[in-house]
């Protein structure tokens, strides 16, 4: 990962692995908060309500500062840890894998459990479609409104992104920007009369 990029999956993906009668189902979604990971996880559990194990990592951020690994009741770090491994060895973020396993009725081992959640992630980001991003900023622009056509014609580059807006005495613009662009934009904002970051 770059400094401006990163890279994640554009979609949901799936991946199968099977051994000793166990089968490990791989689903990978792209996430952009915990939120959503609380809710893919109940949305599995939900769906695949009969299945022994649900365990997961997730990954969040542009440098991947937020990340969890899960076990859900495997030996520990035989799940969650080589799950997590495939987001770094993939180098993508904003992902989350959990991989579903039904026991087959043959215990696999610590080396076996290792390769066989391993796998299965592998196997669902191997059927993702890897996309790379532009990293962004949030900020916050406030001015009176007789400066709206000038901030608004720096707003209007395809580096930034409006996230919010609000209009009283004075305008307040929430935006996103591409942090390559980031500061251009802030500089051309400063030059507002009466605006403030």
């Amino acid at each position: 990962m770059g400094e401006f990029t990163y890279k994640t999956i554009a979609g949901n993906a799936e991946g199968l692995y099977k051994e000793k009668g166990s089968k490990f189902i791989a689903l990978a979604y792209p996430v952009h908060n915990e939120e959503d990971v609380k809710r893919h996880i109940a949305e599995v559990k939900r769906a695949y309500h009969d299945a022994r194990h649900h365990c997961y990592a997730y990954a969040l951020g542009p440098e991947r500062e937020q990340y969890r690994l899960n076990d859900d009741g495997e030996p520990s770090g035989t799940a969650g840890r080589p799950i997590h491994g495939q987001l770094l060895s993939k180098d993508v973020t904003d992902t989350l894998i959990i991989v579903v396993r039904y026991f087959g009725g043959i215990k696999l081992g610590v080396s076996g459990l290792l390769n066989a959640y391993k796998t299965a992630a592998k196997d669902a980001l191997e059927h993702a479609d890897i996309v790379e991003r532009q990293v962004e900023e949030a900020h916050q622009v406030s001015f009176p409104p007789l400066g709206m056509n000038k901030v608004m014609q720096v707003l209007k580059r395809d580096t930034v992104r409006i996230t919010g807006q609000q209009y009283d005495e004075r305008c307040t613009i929430l935006f996103s920007v591409q942090k390559r662009d980031a500061g251009n934009v802030l500089e051309a904002l400063r030059r507002v009369e009466g605006a403030k970051l």
